[in-house]
């Protein structure tokens, strides 16, 4: 009897970009990510938008996600995106989570960021999110 063939793990790269010191919240769905199975990097705190692309390229994450509380998402996830496209990760899942005004989640959405996750989510709903939509 043969056994069944495992699927691969879902691979997400976590980052917390800027000078914004607070990663509590980051942690909580790093450990929420793993709990669900998935294979989860996470890259600590304070890190340029240069280094999460390279990151993100190197563990050939499907998820590339960024919490971000210091206010400054749009600019953040603007050079972000830049970089994943030079890099061809334009076509993997890209999510941002943190204190994001209701009036900002469609800037983000329009900049590629198809998932987006204000401070308070539940963390089953990120988990849904992240199974319903890597392919």
């Amino acid at each position: 009897m043969t056994e069944p063939k495992s699927e691969r793990r879902i691979k997400i790269l976590l980052a917390k970009p800027g000078l914004d010191g607070h990663d509590v919240g980051a942690k909580v769905v790093v450990q929420a990510l793993m709990e669900a199975g998935f294979d989860v990097v996470y890259t600590g705190l304070r890190q340029t938008p240069e280094a999460i692309a390279t990151a993100a390229a190197e563990a050939r994450a499907d998820v590339i996600g960024l919490s971000i509380l210091s206010g400054a998402h749009i600019p953040l996830c603007r050079r972000i995106r830049e970089l994943l496209q030079e890099k061809g990760l334009y076509d993997k899942l890209w999510i941002v989570g943190g204190n994001i005004p209701e009036d900002d989640r469609m800037v983000l959405r329009q900049l590629g960021f198809r998932g987006v996750f204000p401070t308070g989510s539940r963390t089953a709903d990120i988990v849904s999110f992240i199974r319903e939509n890597v392919k």
